[in-house]
């Protein structure tokens, strides 16, 4: 097993969004553990997403969370894995590309049962690319801390990681990236990737989008882009917006919509 996992470069994220990542860590990078636990903190029948949850008590939940002391067992578990290879599934997601970006990233067997799910915000405004990258990286450091070195099979959509990494379509402005997942995938001699087409299933996508939405937690992280993200499905109703406790409504309803 894999003690030290190389860092991969850091983005900006909001106050909130960053209190948020660090509970998500706390977790393993369960991001639906994490948020379970958040909700749990928040008073009421609101939650993390909710439009009646106010900000003060968005913050107040995290930071009793990130307070706790949590114990997340991600003891390596290959010698209770009777299987020949490992998939792995990883996507990223930006609210506006850029903007408020999320990595995800999913293990499962070759019969699809899922072994981990974990996903974490990327930053407040970022590219779809980027976001990319970080769960590429995301994935291979949940492989390698969990269940240690196997073959591999990568399963990712975006043509850019895979131009940078496996190919000679280098792209210098992601260098950072490049340089800490060739380190991770040096431990996996016996690897190799597979285009996922947009119509195929890819397991990884809702907790992009999931980890998206953490990154467009508080005040300013997600503004900037906000028109850029939504101005075709709701123009009519973003010019009657007058407060941004309206506009925060009108993000939960467009994310719900899409992401749940």
């Amino acid at each position: 097993m894999k003690d030290t996992i190389p860092e991969p470069p850091t983005e900006s994220l909001s106050p909130l969004a960053t209190a948020t990542a660090e509970v998500i860590t706390q977790h393993a990078y369960d991001i639906t553990t994490a948020i379970d636990a958040i909700d749990e903190a928040i008073p009421g029948f609101g939650g993390l997403f909710a439009p009646e949850t106010t900000a003060a008590e968005r913050r107040t939940a995290v930071d009793a969370v990130r307070e706790r002391s949590v114990e997340m067992d991600i003891s390596p578990q290959s010698s209770n894995l009777d299987v020949e290879r490992l998939v792995l599934y990883t996507d990223g997601s930006s609210r506006g590309n850029p903007g408020p970006a999320g990595a995800g990233a999913v293990v499962e067997t070759p019969d699809e049962t899922v072994l981990c799910r974990v996903g974490r915000p990327v930053g407040s405004r970022t590219g779809n690319n980027t976001a990319e990258y970080a769960a590429l990286h995301l994935g291979l450091a949940c492989v390698l801390t969990r269940y240690g070195v196997l073959p591999l099979e990568i399963r990712i959509d975006s043509m850019t990681v895979i131009g940078d990494i496996w190919r000679d379509a280098t792209r210098e402005e992601f260098s950072g990236y490049r340089r800490v997942i060739n380190t991770l995938l040096s431990d996996f001699p016996n690897h190799h990737w597979t285009h996922v087409a947009d119509a195929e299933r890819n397991p990884a996508d809702a907790l992009a989008t999931v980890s998206a939405d953490i990154a467009g937690l508080g005040p300013g992280a997600w503004r900037e882009t906000l028109v850029s993200s939504i101005v075709e499905k709701f123009i009519i109703q973003l010019i009657s917006i007058s407060t941004w406790s309206e506009c925060d409504n009108l993000r939960y309803h467009h994310y719900s919509i899409g992401c749940y």
